[in-house]
């Protein structure tokens, strides 16, 4: 009837019904969305197009609309809404960093901005060779 275990006795029927919640709530939890291996490159690639975004019309550039190109890769993705959250989180912080440290454009900031395309390009290189279909 009782078993005996190291834990001491164990009704059958406890032990029957805890299985069936243990499986209950493993059915029913809602299932955590995985993010794709290049999540973090992904981040950072928006970070940077929110500090350009900032520096690049500080310095008289505007060539490059870095919102909507940043607004556009978040399109493609077609993320879930948390990855959508963070990755326009990254766009803002990388906009609010230089924000709070630039008023006009420097030589600082110039050096800031390529060294931002350079790894721009990079990440977005990174990205397609490794990742693309």
């Amino acid at each position: 009837m009782y078993r005996r275990t190291p834990l001491g006795l164990i009704n059958p029927l406890a032990r029957a019904l805890a299985s069936a919640w243990l499986a209950w709530a493993i059915l029913t939890a809602p299932a955590g969305a995985v993010d794709p291996p290049y999540q973090g490159l992904l981040e950072r690639l928006t970070e940077v197009m929110g500090s350009l975004y900032f520096l690049q019309p500080l310095c008289g550039q505007t060539d490059v609309n870095w919102r909507v190109e940043a607004a556009r890769l978040i399109r493609y993705e077609q993320p879930d809404d948390d990855r959508r959250a963070r990755l326009q989180g990254a766009f803002n912080e990388g906009y609010r960093g230089y924000a709070r440290l630039y008023r006009t454009c420097t030589d600082s900031a110039r050096l800031a901005m390529q060294r931002f395309l350079e790894e721009g390009d990079r990440i977005a290189r990174e990205i397609h060779s490794r990742y693309a279909e």
